[in-house]
């Protein structure tokens, strides 16, 4: 759809609907957030011009509903809709019902998320775009099919939900004897999360690093990049900091994976914001293409922090049909940033989740760092859905200056009431691994390994 958005709904909750409201403020945009009855009363909805109600606490029954989340936009009076990120933001079936009752899907066209959002497809079109790929297998059907795939792969191999996302739906295998039991406890988890069982698998690189690239696309064909990322501190396939730009590539090596991603975004007339995802094997100096996510990131403020752009307004303007804000040529960027995820986590206890009322939050307000949350003194963090809480992101004129301005932030990041993973974070801050860059996707899991309960109690 093209021309003026004038109300949008929003189709999300916790500190992305915030930052959504805050955008359209700045705009001029009306703002209709839907919530569920448990956030009724939270900061999104006490700053949204409009709220209303789309059903139960559970995401099952509010945030999930397509047709419940469309129909309230109709009769709100919405002429687009902003899925945020996770829930529907990566259901194309949502993109495809706004085109059909003629409301703006902000977010790239459904072709698109759902090319990009199966997995086999995805590697597909990059094998196409001469992009390098792990190697891997196509759909296993059976075990038999996954035992000679997986003696062709060789062990360790990584076993992966097609229809996956966010770290959900993936096994690591490093045994033969280990297969037959991860396969179907995979292929079953897969068809109960995503609705559908289809898994491949792909050879799993121990000493690799996450690093992904910040793509937009406007109607009219054209795509640029913002940079990369590096996610390699992860628990569980899940991000917990994040850093732009990645200080472990060549220059030679980072121009390639740029180069790789804008040709992956292109190929597809991507519209819209997307993050193009790569495994780096730090030892063979070679990168690989992982997936792309078609929605906006959670660990999108680093890269506004050092490219000056918000993301979330040129989200909301290519979707009116305005080209891009800025040309390739035209891209600056300054610094070094990094985000923590704050989590309403009890590390201490296997990272238990831990709602309930906050009784003080004190924030860090200096410059150079920033603080995304919707959370609030007496606020009561829900159990229903995620345990993110808040991003911390810090900015420094190069890598050590935003390393200790994090250290100091977390130092001064006052929560109580539940437990948060703060002081889990500063230990990592501080470890000197990562003040040295010494870090992959597996090192998170091994330096737990190294904390007992006590170490952490004590971080906390």
């Amino acid at each position: 759809m093209m021309g003026r958005i004038s109300s949008i709904f929003i189709a999300n909750r916790g500190e992305i609907a915030l930052r959504l409201v805050k955008a359209c403020k700045d705009l001029g945009i009306e703002s209709v957030l839907g919530t569920s009855e448990v956030d009724k009363a939270g900061l999104a909805a006490q700053m949204a011009d409009r709220v209303i109600c789309i059903g139960p606490s559970r995401a099952s029954d509010s945030y999930l509903r397509i047709q419940t989340v469309v129909h309230a936009a109709k009769a709100a009076g919405c002429n687009a809709i902003h899925p945020g990120y996770g829930f529907l933001a990566e259901r194309p079936e949502l993109a495809e019902t706004c085109m059909e009752n003629d409301i703006a899907f902000i977010g790239p066209k459904p072709e698109s998320i759902r090319r990009m959002g199966n997995k086999l497809l995805a590697r597909r079109v990059a094998l196409e775009c001469e992009v390098p790929v792990i190697p891997g297998s196509g759909k296993l059907k059976n075990l038999r099919e996954a035992e000679d795939a997986a003696d062709s792969i060789e062990y360790p191999i990584m076993i992966k939900a097609a229809a996956g996302g966010g770290g959900r739906g993936i096994k690591v295998v490093r045994r033969s004897e280990e297969l037959r039991d991860a396969f179907h406890t995979a292929t079953s988890e897969a068809s109960e999360a995503f609705g559908d069982g289809t898994i491949y698998f792909e050879h799993f690189i121990p000493s690799a690093r996450h690093i992904e690239v910040q793509v937009a696309g406007d109607q009219s064909g054209s795509v640029i990049h913002l940079g990369e990322r590096d996610c390699s501190l992860q628990r569980r396939y899940q991000k917990v900091i994040e850093e732009a730009p990645a200080y472990v590539l060549s220059e030679e090596r980072r121009k390639a994976i740029l180069k790789a991603a804008l040709s992956i975004a292109t190929s597809i007339g991507y519209e819209s914001l997307g993050t193009v995802e790569f495994i780096f094997d730090e030892e063979d100096d070679r990168f690989f293409f992982m997936e792309m996510n078609t929605r906006i990131q959670v660990e999108h403020p680093v890269t506004e922090m050092i490219c000056g752009l918000d993301l979330i307004k040129e989200q909301i303007r290519i979707a009116t049909g305005q080209t891009l804000s800025l040309s390739q040529d035209q891209l600056v960027t300054e610094g070094h940033a990094i985000e923590c995820r704050i989590t309403a986590e009890s590390p201490e206890h296997d990272f238990r989740p831990c709602p309930g009322r906050i009784s003080n939050w004190s924030i860090p307000k200096w410059p150079g760092v920033r603080v995304d949350s919707h959370c609030f003194s007496g606020y009561s963090v829900p159990p229903f859905y995620d345990s993110l809480i808040g991003k911390l992101i810090t900015w420094g004129s190069d890598r050590k200056h935003a390393i200790e301005r994090m250290g100091e932030a977390l130092s001064c990041f006052y929560i109580s009431g539940i437990d948060t993973n703060i002081g889990f974070l500063g230990e990592i801050i501080r470890h000197s691994d990562y003040r040295q860059g010494k870090v992959n996707t597996g090192w998170l899991e091994r330096f737990l390994a190294t904390m007992n309960g006590k170490n952490l109690a004590e971080a906390k």
